[in-house]
């Protein structure tokens, strides 16, 4: 058994692999992508579009001319004609009238009845992100609530429209002999913009708050729907501190994003916004599912600005647009360092890139701390970035049973089914390259090594018996005489007796001391055993539970 043991380890040595080297990077280092694509990967489920919402009952009196004022302002029509200060054809004369009407509507123009009714509704959409695992999530002041003036605008936007167009014709037929060109229509309209909008009532005014969430099955699809979300605390619009938290009712395990600290980013830095741009969510040529899917801008952070209240910002050449207005605003570690508040509009409308205004994690976590909320991330986050990680590095089986978790654990979470499909597909197509745990390696040289043995042994015992089998079939003949017999001894002298071999005692006492067993005063170390313990094996270095 020496010589077997001698030989085991030499095979040992030559058998059993070697342990492949711990997984690159610690359990939530970044994957060799890149930093974009990594932080969309991670941020996207805990991004949610918010709506807010306005019904009411819109009131618009009926209007009639003011013969008084409006023949007067006819007299005056007849005066500008004859010094020469307006053309005297009546396309020129309606022109100047209908816009000395508009510039003071209520002097040409009262109200009378009947009343006319509306129902309406107006809206936007914006921005917000979990922060909490049991639905609290943050977005701006300015996407719950609007203030009158605005909120003026938008109904009258939404609800005098029909109105302002049936007023205009109605005027315009009045004055007989014009021919209603594209020019003459838009002054008349422009009157009852103005008029209808000074005059229009709102009644029973009501307000709503929603969350878009997908339905259990995941995906961002025709499936989501809008779930109610109650207002917890509201600041005060930009640029004041534009902060808003909401709670949605009944959730659990939500993904959710963390929050850093404003020293985390510095001027050069580069910033990244993730939201909802209207550009996208407001048009009609994109798919359900393209528009209820955040994008990620990037850009470098310019400088930090102060209001004349007092109220710090972030001033960045990420790109915005309205819409991504609530949006939470990353450092490249994927943490939350503000929120987009708001940008420069140009007087077309549309928004300059580099003027973009980020509200400090700060002020972010002094509003929190306000309502007494912790942001916490629960084992639905922990779970899911590992996986992503995993995927991203090619270790598709390691990150399978992951996603697997996450979809137990949320249901509806929007993104995790894909994930899912394309890392099964990936599987499938030979492309994992996780690695096997030490154990593993460790298991598969032992029973390698443990057949080789065995090997060794059964010849070695196939052997023993081939040899004895051959001197069974030796030819017969004569046994030779002992050594001592076989010559013989001069006369006289006595015949020897073979030796006697000494009887066995046993193993110590010898007389007066002890002999061939252990020295006096020494334990007893004949045929043991060594004592082998499994060695305890250092777990990966990627994370994964060993």
């Amino acid at each position: 058994m020496t010589k077997i043991a001698a030989v085991a380890a030499a095979v040992a040595a030559v058998a059993l692999p070697a342990a492949p080297a711990a997984a690159d990077g610690a359990p939530d280092e970044r994957p060799d992508v890149s930093v974009g694509t990594w932080l969309a990967a991670r941020t996207q489920p805990a991004v949610q579009l918010t709506s807010f919402t306005y019904t009411g009952t819109v009131a618009v009196p009926t209007s009639t001319i003011n013969e008084t004022t409006f023949n007067a302002l006819t007299q005056q029509a007849v005066d500008a004609v004859q010094a020469g200060k307006i053309s005297s054809d009546e396309r020129s004369i309606a022109k100047w009238l209908f816009q000395r009407i508009a510039a003071d509507v209520d002097t040409y123009l009262t109200e009378t009845t009947p009343e006319r009714t509306v129902e309406a509704e107006v809206g936007g959409l914006c921005t917000g992100w979990w922060v909490t695992p049991d639905g609290y999530m943050v977005t701006g002041a300015h996407c719950v609530q609007v203030g009158e003036t605005e909120l003026s605008q938008l109904f009258a936007q939404q609800a005098l429209a029909k109105f302002n167009e049936q007023d205009a014709k109605e005027i315009i037929a009045g004055l007989q002999g014009i021919e209603a060109d594209e020019e003459i229509l838009k002054l008349a309209q422009q009157i009852y913009v103005t008029f209808n909008t000074g005059h229009m009532k709102i009644r029973n005014l009501q307000q709503s708050l929603s969350v878009l969430q997908s339905l259990p099955g995941g995906g961002v699809d025709k499936t989501a729907k809008a779930t109610p979300a109650e207002l917890v605390s509201v600041g005060e619009s930009y640029p004041g501190k534009d902060f808003a938290l909401l709670k949605v009712n009944g959730q659990q395990n939500l993904p959710t994003v963390p929050l850093g600290d404003d020293a985390d980013v510095r001027t050069g830095d580069t910033l990244y916004i993730s939201g909802f741009p209207g550009l996208v969510t407001n048009t009609p040529f994109f798919s359900l599912e393209s528009k209820l899917e955040p994008a990620l801008t990037e850009g470098p952070y310019n400088a930090k600005r102060t209001t004349q209240t007092g109220v710090p910002y972030i001033q960045t050449q990420a790109p915005s647009y309205q819409g991504n207005s609530g949006g939470p605003v990353f450092s490249k570690d994927g943490k939350v360092i503000g929120m987009l508040i708001a940008g420069t509009v140009s007087a077309g409308g549309e928004a300059s890139e580099s003027e973009s205004f980020v509200l400090p994690v700060s002020i972010i976590k002094e509003k929190l701390g306000e309502k007494n909320v912790k942001p916490a991330q629960g084992v639905t986050t922990t779970r899911y970035n590992e996986a992503v990680n995993d995927y991203f590095r090619n270790y598709y089986e390691d990150a399978l049973p992951k996603f697997r978790e996450v979809q137990a654990l949320f249901p509806n979470h929007p993104y995790v089914a894909k994930y899912i499909s394309d890392t099964q597909a990936a599987i499938s197509a030979g492309k994992d390259e996780s690695p096997r745990p030490i154990l593993m390696w460790v298991l598969i040289g032992a029973g390698a090594l443990l057949v080789i043995v065995l090997a060794v042994v059964l010849a070695k015992v196939l052997g023993r018996r081939r040899r004895r089998a051959a001197a069974a079939h030796a030819p017969y003949g004569a046994v030779p005489s002992p050594p001592w017999q076989q010559h013989p001894l001069p006369s006289g002298q006595a015949q020897v007796s073979p030796p006697v071999p000494p009887a066995y005692q046993p193993y110590g006492y010898n007389g007066s001391n002890y002999g061939h067993g252990p020295q006096a005063g020494q334990p007893y170390l004949g045929d043991q055993t060594r004592d082998v313990r499994y060695g305890q094996f250092s777990p990966p270095q990627d994370g994964r539970p060993s």
